[in-house]
Order: C-alpha cells, then structure tokens, then sequence
C-alpha cells in the first residue's frame, strides 16, 4: 500500500515522501531531518540528544504502530517536541 510521508520540524524545515515501504520512510526521515538537524547549527551534543529523544521514538513508531493504521486506511501522526509526522494512505 502506498502512503504519503509529511513532516514538519517546527521553524526549520516541512517536506514529504511517497511509498510503499516503513523501513524505507524511516530512513528518509532519518536523513532529512537529520540533514536539517546538522545544518541547524546546534552544537553536536544538542543534535545527538535531538535525534535520541524526538527522532528515534518517531522512526520507531514508523515500523510499528503507523504500518497497522495505514495499512487499515487510517491516518497516523505521531509528534515529538519540534517534530511532526503524519502518514496518510493515498491508494
């Protein structure tokens, strides 16, 4: 089933994904906003807690709890301090 990605890291960065796979999700959001964390300007120490404490439960979330809803035609959002995700069904 395919599925729209969109995510929001509040007053940094919006962007979205398309496909069919939740490893494959994860990872992009792992790299975007993890790109985005990193040219933020945080100091390393900073971006590591960010991507520990509101990246991680929302990857983990991904491969869980966001396969049974889409995959029931529901829509999932989960968010995390400055971060926001939302998958929604598009077939």
């Amino acid at each position: 089933m395919t599925f729209k990605m969109k995510w929001t890291l509040i007053a940094e960065h919006a962007d979205e994904w398309i496909g069919d796979d939740f490893l494959q999700a994860a990872a992009v959001l792992n790299e975007r906003v993890g790109a985005a964390v990193t040219a933020s300007g945080m100091a390393t120490d900073a971006q590591e807690h960010f991507r520990e404490t509101f990246l991680g439960p929302i990857q983990d979330g991904l491969t869980t709890a966001s396969k049974s809803a889409v995959e029931s035609g529901l829509e999932w959002s989960k968010a995390t301090g400055p971060l926001l995700v939302t998958l929604t069904p598009t077939a």
